[in-house]
C-alpha cells in the first residue's frame, strides 16, 4: 500500500455531546459524551489506515494537552512529525442529537510563531519526499497565514508530490493558486472563494473545467446527502449515498476525501474509487468517531451506493 502524509495545521479535541434534542437556554443532559483526538488530516489518516496504508501526520500539536494525540498516534501506528506549541490544542464541542442534527463550537487553537511555523517548513521539507502523496486538511490556526500555507504548498508541489487540498476560505484560495492534485471542496466552500453559485451540474461542470486548466487534475465536490461530483480529465462521474440512519455528520467529507485517495493511489477504476468513497463517507455519518469498524458493513453500503458517468459538459 502506499506511504501517506497527513498535514493537519490546527487539530483539536472533539468533545461530542449526545443528547435527544438541544434546547437553547435551557438545561441539557447529555445521554453520552466522546472525546476524540481530531482535525480533518487525522480524521482522514485514520480511514486511510484502516484502508491499508502507512501515514505520517503532521501539524502543530499544543503541548499542554497532547496525551489524547500521543496515544492515538501509538494506537494507530502512525509516524509522529508533529511540531509542539506552547498551549493547548484547541477543543471543539459537537452537539449531536438524535436524528443527526449537529452544533458545532469550535475553538480557535493556540497561537502558533513564525519560529515554528519555520520549524514546521523545514521539516516537511526534509520528510515529504518519498510519499506517495500529501494531504493537506482543515483550517489555519492563528498565527498562520494563507501566504505562508501557500508558500507551503508550493514548496511540496515543487518537490514533486501529488498535492490533495481540503479546507475553505483564504485558505482555499490561496492553495487553488499552487495546482493540487485533487481539492475537494463542498458547494458552500466553492462558491464563497469562487464568488459565484456552484449550486446546478451544469454549473459545477463549468467551474471543475475552469480548475482543471489551471492545473489540478481531480476536482470533488462533495454535496452531503446529495451526494458527490468528481471531474477529472478522464472524465466526469456523480454518486448518490444510500438511505441510512444519522448519528453524526462529523467526519464524513474527511473519509470521502480518503475514499478517493485510496481508489486513486490503487489504481482502482473510476466508478468503483467513488462507489467506495461514498461508501465510506456514509458509515461515517451513522458512527460517532471515525475509521472503517466493519468492512462487512461497508461492502453491504456499497451496494446501496448509485453511481454513473456524467456526460461531458
Amino acid at each position: 500500500m502506499a506511504k501517506i502524509l497527513t498535514l493537519t495545521l490546527n487539530p483539536a479535541l472533539d468533545l461530542t455531546v449526545e443528547l435527544t434534542s438541544l434546547r437553547l437556554g435551557e438545561v441539557n443532559r447529555s445521554e453520552e459524551l466522546h472525546v476524540h483526538a481530531a482535525g480533518k488530516g487525522i480524521n482522514v489518516a485514520q480511514v486511510l489506515a484502516d484502508l491499508g496504508h502507512e501515514l505520517t501526520v503532521a501539524g502543530f500539536l499544543g503541548n499542554d494537552n497532547s496525551d489524547r494525540f500521543d496515544a492515538l498516534f501509538a494506537e494507530r501506528g502512525f509516524i509522529d512529525a508533529f511540531v509542539r506549541v506552547p498551549g493547548e490544542t484547541r477543543r471543539n464541542i459537537k452537539l449531536a442529537e438524535t436524528g443527526g442534527r449537529i452544533t458545532d463550537v469550535n475553538g480557535a487553537g493556540p497561537q502558533v510563531s513564525d519560529e515554528h511555523q519555520q520549524v514546521l517548513f523545514e521539516r516537511l521539507e526534509q520528510i515529504a519526499p518519498g510519499h506517495d502523496v500529501v494531504i493537506v486538511a482543515g483550517s489555519l490556526p492563528r498565527g498562520v497565514s494563507p501566504q505562508w500555507l501557500q508558500a507551503l504548498l508550493e514548496r511540496l508541489v515543487a518537490l514533486g508530490l501529488k498535492v490533495v487540498l481540503d479546507t475553505s476560505g483564504a485558505a482555499l484560495r490561496a492553495g487553488l493558486a499552487t495546482q493540487p492534485w485533487l481539492i475537494k471542496p463542498n458547494t458552500d466552500e466553492l462558491t464563497e472563494v469562487l464568488g459565484e453559485a456552484v449550486v446546478s451540474l451544469e454549473d459545477q461542470a463549468r467551474v471543475a473545467a475552469q480548475l482543471r486548466a489551471r492545473g489540478i487534475e481531480h476536482v470533488v465536490i462533495s454535496q452531503g446527502a446529495q451526494g458527490v461530483n468528481w471531474f477529472s480529465g478522464a472524465g466526469a462521474w456523480q454518486a448518490l449515498p444510500p438511505t441510512i440512519d444519522i448519528a453524526s455528520t462529523v467526519g464524513a467529507g474527511d473519509s470521502l476525501l480518503a475514499g478517493m485517495v485510496h481508489g486513486l493511489l490503487t489504481g482502482d477504476e473510476a466508478a468503483h474509487t467513488l462507489r467506495k468513497a461514498t461508501a465510506i463517507a456514509a458509515m461515517a455519518v451513522m458512527q460517532i468517531g471515525f475509521g472503517i469498524r466493519d468492512h462487512d458493513e461497508l461492502e453491504r453500503l456499497e451496494s446501496g451506493v448509485c453511481v454513473r458517468a456524467l456526460e461531458e459538459q
